[in-house]
């Protein structure tokens, strides 16, 4: 070894970017394994596993020295001596191990540098050239990124639908994660990650960076839509229009890297219905009423605004919703009162209990036996057509319970009916008579026989002095007699 050796090395490191004392370190490891393996083919009765060696280089004269070791079975250093470099073992050999070393060394240490250059760069932004476009998958191909010293991948999960990628495109990507591999680290990047808008506000507007200006939230649907919450730290500082710039110059930048995604920046608020009802933009909120308990809030618009609060396909709601926190029920005022009149109505009106059978105390049945009285409640009859029967048989069942049912001295009273129904004068309308005489056949419990016969002679007498002819009441007349004599 000699002095132009380590001025190689001094250079290449300084090309390289990779400390010398890491390239020195690596050669005289190398240097020390070759010797015992050059050592040994000279005398094989040495032990593998009892026998080492150590070389040291000088970085300034670039001097080899190299020592023997003789180790016990557990490889302690029992003793060591130091022995001459000869120049078979300079020559040849020496060179083609330090050739071999040091380019091994090179990538390992290009290896380690990059990784730890991207390892503290995890949420940031890397722009790099589209290299290769891999075929796995026709709908969601992944995409390797040039990124100088490394390539970095974008895998179909990180990727936008509407982006299309094509070699040689140039591409800003949000590191995602950095992984340690033994090829070298793998860097995986986003296009559809939230924290690219973000930064990307960072790098346009200098508020941002500055800390005028706070980002507070982040909602994004890639490719299509997003927003921003925006806050500033000095009364004089409108956060929105700094974000969106003079002419909308600073957000239409941030448009174009996300390859036209639109972007709705809007105004954060510690009040949490300002917030929601600011998030909502660009609808116009009339009313916000929030429930902690639930986070929801229940957001009221006008009626011509409902559309374009609740968006295509629910897209504003869903972003508000996401960029708030909180859970958005949108309703427009026509629907708001709807529901407020069906409440009042349902509150006005009173419940009305299910009937339900009254509370009997223990033993009573058992008492109501003792004195002789029913221990069920009775059941109405059924009438009608319930029954099975005609509504005339009904009738004439009904004037032949109430005659079979008639209390003793009831004769004398029913004459004395049919008497001062004689001597009452004849109406001019029949047809008011025939009404009252028709109920006649349906008569209750406490009708008696011969009343019915007299209510269809009365009808007769009443029609015969009327304007109609008689023929009308004929029917219902005859009727009633034929009830009667069955």
């Amino acid at each position: 070894m000699n002095q132009e050796l380590v001025t190689a090395l001094r250079e290449l490191a300084r090309e390289k970017g990779i400390p010398f004392e890491m390239i020195l370190s690596g050669l005289e490891e190398a240097m020390a394994s070759a010797y015992k393996s050059w050592r040994r083919q000279q005398d094989p009765t040495l032990d593998e596993l009892l026998f080492a060696t150590r070389a040291i280089m000088d970085p300034e004269t670039g001097d080899l020295r190299v020592w023997e070791q003789e180790l016990d079975e557990e490889a302690t250093v029992l003793s060591e001596h130091e022995v001459e470099v000869t120049d078979e073992f300079k020559g040849r050999i020496g060179a083609q191990t330090a050739k071999q070393v040091i380019y091994q060394k090179l990538r390992d240490a290009e290896r380690e540098l990059t990784y730890e250059e991207f390892a503290n760069r995890e949420g940031d932004l890397v722009t790099g050239i589209v290299q290769t476009v891999t075929k796995g998958d026709r709908r969601s191909p992944t995409v390797l990124i040039d990124l100088g010293k490394v390539e970095a991948t974008l895998p179909a999960a990180e990727q936008v639908p509407s982006e299309g990628y094509h070699h040689g495109d140039r591409l800003t990507a949000y590191v995602v994660e950095v992984n340690k591999r033994d090829k070298g680290p793998q860097i995986v990047v986003s296009r559809s990650h939230p924290g690219l808008l973000r930064k990307l506000f960072e790098l346009e507007v200098p508020e941002i960076e500055e800390g005028i200006v706070e980002i507070k939230a982040v909602a994004r649907e890639p490719g299509h839509r997003s927003k921003i919450a925006v806050a500033s730290n000095e009364p004089a500082v409108d956060p929105v229009g700094a974000c969106v710039g003079a002419k909308g110059s600073r957000v239409r930048m941030v448009v174009n890297q996300l390859r036209g995604e639109k972007i709705d920046v809007v105004p954060w608020s510690p009040d949490s219905a300002q917030f929601v009802a600011n998030a909502l933009q660009p609808a116009k909120v009339k009313e916000v009423r929030i429930d902690p308990t639930t986070q929801t809030a229940m957001v009221i618009v006008p009626d011509y605004q409902l559309s374009l609060a609740i968006g295509k396909e629910g897209q504003n709601a869903r972003l508000a919703a996401r960029l708030t926190g909180w859970r958005i029920d949108i309703k427009s005022e026509t629907q708001f009162a709807e529901e407020g009149r069906r409440a009042a109505a349902a509150a006005s009106t009173p419940v009305t209990p299910e009937a339900a059978e009254p509370a009997v105390p223990e033993g009573a049945p058992e008492m109501a036996a003792e004195a002789g009285a029913p221990t069920e409640a009775p059941q109405p009859a059924p009438l009608g057509e319930e029954a099975g029967l005609d509504t005339v048989d009904a009738a004439e069942a009904a004037v032949r319970a109430s005659s079979e049912e008639l209390p003793p001295g009831a004769d004398e009273y029913v004459e004395d009916a049919d008497a001062a129904a004689a001597e009452e004068p004849a109406e001019p309308e029949p047809a008011a008579e025939e009404e009252q005489a028709e109920p006649a056949t349906e008569t209750s419990e406490e009708t008696s026989e011969p009343e019915a016969e007299a209510a269809p002679d009365a009808a007769g007498e009443e029609s015969a002095g009327g304007d109609e002819p008689a023929e009308d009441v004929g029917q219902p007349q005859e009727a009633a007699e034929a009830a009667a004599e069955e």
